[in-house]
């Protein structure tokens, strides 16, 4: 593991495109909770903001309150989304586990291109 991720305090430095494995939406009360490899953090976010951050092409909607970060999935397995070496799951139909297996192999071959 090198120096600077050793070094970067996810709580004050935290980016949600590179740091979060998936997060979850609380409209009615404006926040937003942010699901990393070792920690939660729950945020109070403007309706701009969460607009934002839920049309991130980065991100694809689980359901009406969950995203999850395409690139930080390691593999689908038994109605489960798994996230690296972490232990973290998500639960997931198969239906939407091919949509995001067809996502994931569109934006390989855009970037491939």
């Amino acid at each position: 593991m090198s120096g600077a991720t050793r070094d970067k305090n996810v709580y004050e430095d935290f980016e949600p495109r590179t740091d979060t494995l998936f997060f979850k939406v609380d409209s009615s009360h404006g926040l937003v909770s942010f699901h990393g490899r070792n920690y939660n953090i729950k945020k109070r976010l403007s309706a701009d903001e969460r607009n934002r951050l839920m049309s991130d092409a980065a991100f694809f909607r689980l359901d009406s309150n969950c995203y999850v970060n395409a690139g930080k999935i390691s593999r689908m397995e038994d109605d489960a989304i798994c996230f690296g070496d972490t232990n973290k799951r998500i639960p997931c139909s198969k239906r939407k586990q091919q949509m995001i297996l067809n996502l994931l192999s569109s934006s390989a071959r855009i970037s491939g291109s």
